[in-house]
């Protein structure tokens, strides 16, 4: 369970439809079920509305109703251990931190069976202290769902807040960031990176000359081949011909920028061992690479500073997870016609995101005062 804002707003690019129009498909009925959820959610997958289902109850024995083989993607963020009383209690007060693992991890397990092979898990998870020890919970759940589970580790996403709570211990450093891993269940997944990539630069031409996105021209590299005492002839001419090809590729857009590498002027990137390193290699054999740049923009990082919810006047619940800290990995991997499962939802901020960016979602959680809060999120959203 996390926090989420009570701010709500549609995207410029969000569909545009008249008030009354907007209720169905794209914001229909909003139903809080406490029983006969594999039915429920049967039913709810084949209806046009991407409204979300919730679903009240215990996450272990919810979850144990829904059918195997049926999400695209898991957004989570479960309660910190021993950090706060959420309502309604459940998982986060267990007496020991291991217990909480164990429990956590339980959960999980029917994450990965229910869903589809070529789905995701991403997990928001916060560290913990006992007697002044740092507890690693997060990597001991991590290494525990690899290790125990079969999960696949794709990326740890570090998340910065840029800036955190008031913190009073006068003999460590602040904590201002989380992890966000990303877990598949097999090598093979759905990923669309061109809808998460930055938008690049342009290309322009300058005097009749190509001239990429960051400046990058061919003068300075073909200066740089003629004065080389590092290639062969041959080298030479081969490395005129390629950069005369890479040059009409940024021409034609099919990638945004370069970087050209040329034997004895620069050091590869990486490593200058072959063994290690295929560019060092093909430096070795032919006396340049080029790097190339796509022309979609360069993809995320896995640091991501996102600064948490609002938390002033904040009555509804009590830690921060913020819309924005859901939007990559929704966008990215789960496809259009997907269906996402939160099964700590709190208010609602996954189901939010999915249904702003088009997706169905289904979202559990043991109290139904925040099932109400995320109900009414849903259906405000105008």
């Amino acid at each position: 369970m996390k926090v989420q804002g009570s701010k709500m707003r549609i995207e410029d690019d969000a569909p545009s439809q008249s008030p009354q129009n907007l209720r169905l498909p794209l914001f229909g009925d909003c139903l809080i079920v406490n029983q006969d959820f594999q039915e429920q959610f049967e039913n709810y997958r084949v209806n046009k509305s991407i409204a979300p289902l919730l679903l009240l109850g215990d996450v272990l024995e919810v979850m144990k109703e829904l059918p195997s083989d049926s999400f695209d993607c898991c957004m989570t963020s479960p309660p910190y251990w021993g950090k706060r009383e959420y309502d309604a209690g459940g998982i986060g007060w267990e007496p020991d931190f291991k217990t909480y693992v164990d429990n956590l991890c339980s959960v999980f397990s029917e994450v990965h069976r229910v869903l589809k092979k070529t789905g995701s898990f991403w997990l928001n998870i916060g560290d913990s202290y006992y007697h002044k020890n740092l507890l690693g919970l997060p990597w001991r759940i991590a290494l525990n769902l690899t290790d125990n589970q079969g999960w696949i580790l794709r990326n740890s996403v570090i998340w910065n807040k840029v800036k955190g709570g008031p913190d009073h211990s006068k003999d460590r450093l602040r904590n201002i960031h989380e992890n966000l891993f990303h877990f598949v269940k097999s090598p093979k997944y759905y990923y669309d990176i061109d809808s998460i990539r930055s938008s690049p630069r342009k290309t322009k031409v300058v005097n009749g000359s190509v001239v990429s996105a960051t400046g990058v021209t061919g003068i300075r590299y073909k200066r740089k081949i003629e004065l080389s005492t590092d290639l062969s002839e041959n080298e030479k001419r081969n490395a005129y011909q390629a950069l005369e090809e890479i040059l009409r590729q940024v021409s034609d857009g099919i990638i945004s920028d370069f970087r050209m590498i040329i034997r004895g002027q620069q050091r590869t990137t990486h490593s200058d061992s072959e063994k290690v390193s295929g560019r060092a290699k093909e430096l070795k054999e032919k006396g340049f690479y080029f790097l190339k740049y796509h022309p979609k923009g360069s993809k995320p990082s896995d640091v991501w500073e996102i600064l948490p919810e609002d938390t002033q006047k904040r009555e509804l619940h009590f830690a921060p997870y913020p819309v924005d800290l859901c939007k990559i990995p929704i966008s990215s991997t789960c496809p259009p016609n997907g269906i996402i499962i939160d099964p700590f939802c709190g208010t609602g901020t996954t189901m939010l995101v999915a249904q702003l960016l088009g997706r169905k979602s289904c979202g559990i959680d043991i109290s139904h005062h925040y099932l109400e809060i995320a109900k009414a999120r849903s259906e405000t959203i105008l």
